[in-house]
């Protein structure tokens, strides 16, 4: 495959500074794009063809059996995926679409089980970037884009972050900014007429109750096979520990006694830190912890920190999602605290 590219002089049917185009043609011949999306940058392929999707699990390593999200330009497009659309679906579509929420439906008969990893229902999204969506709009149909990284690796946010990653395995890196939500949607069971969670995101359970009217079941356990729910999932390569604030000092110190290169992210930095000790920011409010999260575990891998005390947000709103997204980097997968 050609080497990796980032298209930043201009394409004619996309904004300035970006080559719609060239994404477009890469598509329709079977190969890779890195593309934006406002929660991560997504590993993008014609969803419609069998070669291409598989490009996708060799270049992440990815299990076969692990479905992938469809991409969208429009709820117009679910009964081309769909089987069966029940009206919460639609009603969600309308509420959040274009935006960070994916829609689980019964997968239509042309659906390849390349793409639902053999299962019997589709995942499908319709993301809130623009660019993202010029190429969805130009291409027409379906791309299958998980997030633009190694398997269990630290989800991109940045054009630069795919090219690290995955270099020339991939044809086309479209430049679309950081990214503005930071962690993956929300993942949402519709396929039966009920609502269920599958994976939390920026969109929370009571935003979902007031569109849908409906009570939610609960997040989903560790049997499922769910985009992003390894137990092992954007792990950066030192040992991510999880503490309350006030254990922070105390752990600092055990690691140190051991020589480890050391690290904390958190809110805030403690004075009582020794002055070794690397602060990873997260920031205040939650909208922005999810904005740093992803960028600060690769910071982490740059500083090769051998050991990361994290310091897990409330566990309220999207401080559920940031504990979600904390568990799996540590390994601990569903067993939330």
């Amino acid at each position: 495959m050609s080497t990796a590219s980032s298209a930043t002089t201009g394409g004619a049917s996309g904004p300035p500074g970006t080559d719609v185009d060239a994404a477009v043609a890469a598509l329709r011949q079977g190969l890779l794009i890195g593309l934006p999306t406002e929660t991560v940058y997504g590993l993008g392929a014609d969803a419609g063809n069998p070669a291409a999707v598989a490009r996708i699990f060799a270049a992440k390593g990815r299990p076969a059996d692990h479905p992938l999200i469809v991409h969208l330009h429009g709820a117009d497009q679910l009964p081309q995926w769909a089987a069966r659309v029940p009206d919460a679906a639609w009603r969600l579509a309308e509420a959040f679409w274009p935006g960070p929420l994916t829609l689980v439906l019964p997968r239509a008969a042309g659906v390849l089980d390349a793409v639902t990893g053999g299962l019997d229902t589709v995942a499908l999204r319709v993301p809130a970037h623009p660019l993202a969506l010029h190429v969805l709009q130009a291409f027409g149909g379906g791309v299958a884009a998980p997030s633009a990284n190694r398997h269990k690796k630290i989800s991109p946010t940045t054009a630069s972050d795919v090219r690290d990653e995955l270099g020339d395995a991939v044809a086309v890196v479209l430049d679309g900014g950081p990214c503005q939500v930071g962690i993956e949607s929300t993942i949402v069971d519709v396929s039966t007429g009920g609502v269920r969670i599958l994976r939390p995101g920026v969109i929370g359970e009571e935003e979902l109750r007031q569109v849908t009217g409906q009570a939610l079941a609960p997040v989903a356990g560790p049997a499922l096979r769910v985009p992003g729910r390894m137990n092992v999932h954007y792990a950066p390569q030192a040992t991510v520990v999880l503490v309350p604030e006030d254990q922070v000092a105390a752990e600092v110190h055990r690691w140190l006694a051991q020589q480890a290169r050391v690290g904390v992210l958190s809110a805030a930095r403690a004075p009582a830190w020794p002055a070794q000790v690397h602060w990873l920011a997260l920031g205040g409010a939650p909208d922005e912890q999810a904005r740093q999260l992803y960028r600060r575990l690769r910071e982490a891998d740059r500083l090769r920190l051998d050991v990361l005390i994290a310091v897990p947000p409330p566990d309220q709103g999207l401080g559920h999602a940031l504990r979600d997204r904390l568990w799996r980097a540590a390994g601990l997968g569903d067993r939330l605290a």
